[in-house]
């Protein structure tokens, strides 16, 4: 099992190189720090998971065809990497979510429901970033296992997990220092970890080590079509450890004209949990289409 892993593991680190990601969240620093684009010109960005990649080229191509001139940046890595950039303005705007978002930015905001968590995003950003409206989207980071070891151990909630005390935990990370990643569910559930794997964000490394059993338990977006199609279970979280985690357009307020403000909020308008859903299956087809593909394609069908 553990010679599989590596396997999949090397080909997976390949794969994220490939496309820009890394499993190391500083490695691809340097992307994010440049020179900041014209003012008549849109860096669009993206972290290193499909999800965030499909949004940026939703916005991208929705602001291309109002005739904005855009650069693409995408696949740069986590939080910790591209918000810098976003900060010296080689980024201007990339998809983001708000609750985990808010986490970076003021860790001690305490606010978990959507309009509080929003509310309080609005508040804490520094001077030069803004959010636009937020989307009914949402994409929440979950405690996931799998069926067999939710009724062997009895478990529905991350409390029940907390229980036990041989827990091996995989996900990115940047999930194992993150103030809702592992520090947070040791605070609010008493979590128990025997250890840490770091993984991928929400991709094949993560689900493959919880179907052959390398995890007790896993981070996953709960908009990952992974989590159905291997029956997995979504532990609950009573209490609210990962705060609402909308869909949210974060831009430099220097770039948010009243022209890029309406196309953006109009994306936000059509955007819902089960779109994601639906994208991100058609992005885990077995042709696995070009994320922009998939991105024309919705644009199209809602009239955007």
């Amino acid at each position: 099992m553990k010679r599989a892993l590596a396997g999949l593991a090397a080909v997976t680190a390949m794969t994220l190189t490939a496309c820009g990601g890394s499993a190391d969240p500083l490695s691809n620093a340097s992307t994010t720090t440049g020179t900041p684009a014209p003012a008549g010109t849109i860096t669009v960005g993206s972290a290193n998971f499909p999800e965030s990649t499909l949004l940026a080229e939703i916005y991208a191509l929705a602001l291309e065809d109002k005739g904005v001139t855009v650069n693409r940046k995408l696949n740069i890595g986590s939080r910790e990497t591209y918000y810098p950039g976003l900060q010296d303005g080689s980024i201007d705007l990339i998809p983001e979510y708000t609750g985990v978002l808010l986490n970076h930015v003021s860790a001690a905001a305490g606010a978990t429901e959507s309009e509080a968590v929003y509310t309080a995003l609005q508040s804490a950003l520094p001077p030069e970033l803004t959010v636009l409206e937020k989307s009914a989207a949402e994409n929440k980071d979950a405690v996931v296992v799998t069926r067999a070891t939710a009724d062997e151990r009895g478990l529905k909630s991350i409390a029940d997990l907390a229980k036990s005390d041989d827990v091996v935990f995989g996900g990115p990370p940047e999930f194992q220092q993150r103030p809702d990643g592992i520090p947070g569910l040791q605070e609010k559930y008493g979590l128990k970890i025997k250890e840490y794997k770091s993984l991928d964000v929400g991709g094949p490394l993560t689900v493959d080590a919880l179907k052959t059993g390398a995890v007790t338990a896993a981070d996953l977006f709960t908009t990952d079509p992974a989590i159905e199609a291997n029956d997995f279970v979504v532990l609950e979280d009573p209490e609210a450890n990962f705060a609402a985690q909308n869909v949210v357009p974060l831009i430099n307020k220097s770039k948010a004209t009243p022209e890029v403000t309406e196309v953006l909020n109009a994306i936000s308008a059509k955007l819902t949990t089960e779109t994601l859903i639906e994208l991100n299956s058609k992005l885990n087809a077995p042709d696995k289409p070009d994320a922009a593909k998939v991105a024309r394609e919705w644009l199209t069908s809602v009239g955007l």
